[in-house]
């Protein structure tokens, strides 16, 4: 009988949700909550959104969407520069198995290797661009600042520093506080987007982010 969380799951992904049945199940892979079912829907929906101002094939998107993380390489990890590269060669395999066709495959594989920040590969095809776009709005906004503090928390790391938040007499450390990550990465996804609309996007996720930092700032 087929799994009935994972046939909601998989409706989230509509209207490729028929592929999302097929390729969900091989796909999450970590206990890791910022990289779960709860991410590819989210960046699912942004690949919608920019999808619906700049166009693409909605199959190879789903498909690389949902295959982005099948590799599963923590953000700390030695080798976090080859998840990617990992990845998209999972994804392959993955399609190859389903009788994908080879430019269908290679286009997959190319916006899954493209997707990441750490590798700095850039995006060739206007479906990696979308799934780049996709993928880091998910690091902005008020899910960005949620999933920073959750991987400090994962990784052991504070808040912030109580003498120091803002590292003004200090190295910024972002291993060792949250807060940090906010200036070694965070604020420079925007400027670093694809698309029209996925500029847009994210110009209002990073005014957002601010925001958040202000508030924080602020209660503390």
């Amino acid at each position: 009988m087929p799994d009935p969380r994972l046939k909601a799951l998989a409706a989230a992904f509509a209207p490729e949700h028929e592929l999302a049945a097929q390729l969900l199940p091989l796909v999450i892979v970590s206990d890791d909550g910022s990289h779960d079912a709860a991410h590819l829907i989210r960046v699912w929906k942004n690949v919608l959104r920019i999808r619906r101002g700049e166009g693409g094939n909605v199959r190879v998107l789903a498909a690389a969407t949902l295959l982005h993380d099948c590799v599963a390489v923590e953000k700390n990890a030695e080798n976090r520069a080859d998840a990617s590269r990992l990845a998209a060669e999972r994804a392959y395999e993955i399609l190859d198995q389903h009788g994908w066709r080879s430019t269908d495959m290679m286009a997959v594989a190319h916006a899954v290797l493209a997707h990441s920040f750490s590798a700095g590969i850039p995006p060739e095809t206007l479906e990696a661009k979308i799934l780049q776009d996709a993928d880091r709005l998910d690091a902005l906004g008020m899910v960005g600042a949620a999933r920073c503090f959750y991987i400090a928390g994962r990784f052991g790391s504070g808040l912030y520093d109580p003498l120091d938040p803002m590292a003004r007499a200090r190295p910024l450390d972002d291993k060792a506080f949250a807060l940090d990550h906010f200036e070694t990465k965070l604020f420079k996804l925007a400027d670093g987007f694809q698309t029209g609309t996925g500029r847009k996007l994210a110009q209002e996720r990073h005014e957002r982010l601010g925001l958040i930092r202000e508030l924080l700032l602020d209660e503390i």
